[in-house]
């Protein structure tokens, strides 16, 4: 594969991770009473200062993603990040049957992310990117 499309296929792919973070985060942001009851509902402590974190790490981690910016790291933690959210939030076997289906497509879904994170974190950001940018100047 010619280097330019491989460049071109990492910043694309480094795009795709990072939106989902990059969306959510603000949200957090926004409401973080909202996002305090949501992580309760789920067992958590009611946490306002926690939400407040929450978001600010998903903004910040996913927006070094979409620019490189120390790559590895941010591609682990949000793996990380998303594991265990995924246990936390879309725990799909201990639900009753008629919620089981879509929590399981959610678990899943985070699960192949974590997934492309880790694959990012193994190989780094690629040529079109700040960590690209720091190891040649």
């Amino acid at each position: 594969m010619p280097a330019t499309l491989t460049s071109a296929l990492s910043l694309a792919g480094r795009v795709l991770l990072a939106l989902i973070f990059v969306l959510a985060g603000p949200g957090k942001l926004a409401n973080p009473a909202g996002t305090a009851a949501y992580m309760a509902s789920s067992g958590l402590p009611a946490n306002h200062l926690l939400a407040l974190a929450v978001g600010a790490f998903e903004l910040l981690a996913g927006l070094a993603l979409i620019v490189g910016f120390q790559t590895r790291w941010a591609a682990l933690a949000l793996a990380g990040f998303t594991l265990v959210a995924s246990f936390l939030f879309h725990a799909f076997w201990a639900l009753p049957a008629e919620q089981q289906m879509m929590q399981q497509l959610l678990f899943m879904k985070n699960i192949a992310l974590a997934g492309g994170l880790l694959v990012l974190a193994a190989h780094g950001a690629g040529a079109l990117s700040l960590d690209a940018r720091r190891r040649h100047s």
